[in-house]
């Protein structure tokens, strides 16, 4: 696990269960569930692909081949890793042409595993185009005691910490490495890409920073005076009575939010707009990054709560299943749940 999130604070206290995380690529399958129902006709031909081993960028580009167009032509609700097993919507634009064969497409492919169901819609996909991700997790050489079904209920019916996985900091956080840096104007960053990648782990990194102390300090789920709730709809709600607040959190509709950092003003108030600021101020290499480059404040739930959650246990195997809304990592599922044992990253869902 990568330094960034070794520091973090666990909700569930540190587990002390062991195993394997995606020791092959079968050992983690994702599955995609788009937030509308396609219409059945109009110039994008819509696809869902089941893929082993091949990550989204390379098959969009032989997707694109295949239909006789542009990659450009070819988009997609949101990134899977390379290293999973993955059923994942694309969509071609083909007006007016009539939907292409892709059995050549599928044989000559060894990571295309299967073309899953086809129809039409009238837009394009576009990235966030997601309701949310199941996913299967095989954890294997699992070793645990007896306390590891409470655990697993825990998280369950409590949730985990809504961290950004490890993923979106890149290999043992290089691309935090390279926003401080771009940020004390070391080097300037031109790619389109980099400087994605590097704005999005300068926001994500504070985000996780301030859940952490929150954590700390027995407020993750403890509304402060002036903090922003945030329901499923992404509206915002502001905290100025924290006894009604309690009343709403305890309906689960609303949740406390955290800080995707931007270059205007906290919204938040009073108590947590101090605890915020002072956490996001230790970070001024971060913040010159997100301030140059005019990024919008935006918030993000402080809580995650898998649902549908089941597993099976065999042995030294731990099977999990359990569906995140779009956004979110099953690494912070994982993270509470096992001391991961093979110095890998579970890199299979990239945010949308």
């Amino acid at each position: 696990m990568s330094d960034v999130m070794t520091s973090l604070a666990y909700l569930h206290g540190k587990p002390t269960a062991t195993g394997c995380l995606k020791a092959k690529p079968e050992h983690f399958f994702v599955s995609e569930t788009l937030d509308f129902t396609p219409v059945g006709h109009g110039e994008h031909f819509l696809v869902r692909i089941r893929k082993i081993g091949e990550n989204t960028k390379y098959v969009v580009n032989e997707l694109a081949k295949a239909c006789g167009v542009k990659s450009r032509d070819v988009s997609w609700a949101g990134l899977k890793d390379r290293h999973a097993v993955t059923e994942q919507w694309f969509s071609v634009h083909l007006p007016g042409q009539p939907d292409p064969d892709l059995t050549e497409f599928v044989e000559t492919h060894e990571g295309i595993d299967a073309i899953l169901e086809t129809t039409r819609h009238d837009k394009k996909l576009r990235p966030g185009d997601l309701i949310g991700n199941r996913f299967s997790l095989v954890i294997t050489d699992f070793n645990s005691d007896d306390e590891i079904e409470a655990r697993l209920a825990s998280i369950r019916d409590q949730g985990v910490p809504n961290y950004f996985g490890s993923q979106r900091f890149g290999r043992n956080g290089n691309n935090v490495v390279s926003a401080r840096e771009w940020g004390q104007n070391k080097f300037q960053v031109r790619d389109k890409s980099k400087r994605s990648f590097y704005l999005s782990a300068a926001r994500s990194y504070l985000f996780n920073q301030v859940l952490s102390a929150r954590i700390e300090s027995d407020m993750v789920q403890t509304p402060m005076r002036g903090d922003m709730l945030i329901d499923s709809a992404e509206q915002l709600k502001l905290v100025l009575d924290t006894a009604k607040a309690d009343e709403w959190l305890s309906k689960g509709t609303w949740q406390i939010s955290g800080p995707m950092t931007g270059d205007n003003a906290l919204p938040t108030e009073a108590d947590a707009r101090k605890f915020e600021q002072n956490i996001i101020n230790q970070e001024p290499d971060l913040l010159a990054v997100i301030r140059s480059n005019r990024m919008r404040h935006d918030r993000r739930a402080l809580m995650l709560y898998p649902q549908d959650m089941d597993w099976t246990r065999e042995e030294d195997t731990l099977t999990v299943s359990f569906s995140l809304p779009a956004g979110s990592f099953a690494t912070a599922v994982m993270r509470e749940l096992i001391d991961d044992t093979s110095n890998g990253e579970l890199d299979a869902h990239i945010d949308q």
